[in-house]
C-alpha cells in the first residue's frame, strides 16, 4: 500500500497526480451524466405527454362541443 508523508506527497502522487486526479475527476464527471441525463430526459418525456394529454382533452371537447351543437 502506499504511504504518503504528507497531504501535499498524496496530492502530487510522485509526480503522476496531474494523471490520477485528472482520470477521477473524468470518471466521475462521466458518472455524474450518467445518473442525471436520464432523470432529465425523463422529465422533458413526461411534460411532452402532459401536453400532448391536454391538446388530446382540448381537440376532445371541441369536437364534442361541434357534434352536440349539430
Amino acid at each position: 500500500m502506499f504511504r504518503f508523508e504528507n497531504i501535499n506527497d498524496f496530492i502530487q502522487m510522485g509526480g503522476h497526480g496531474y494523471y490520477v486526479w485528472s482520470a477521477y475527476l473524468i470518471s466521475l464527471i462521466a458518472l455524474a451524466w450518467l445518473v442525471i441525463s436520464p432523470l432529465v430526459r425523463r422529465k422533458q418525456f413526461m411534460k411532452e405527454i402532459a401536453r400532448q394529454q391536454q391538446r388530446e382533452r382540448a381537440r376532445q371537447q371541441s369536437t364534442d362541443t361541434n357534434s352536440t351543437s349539430s
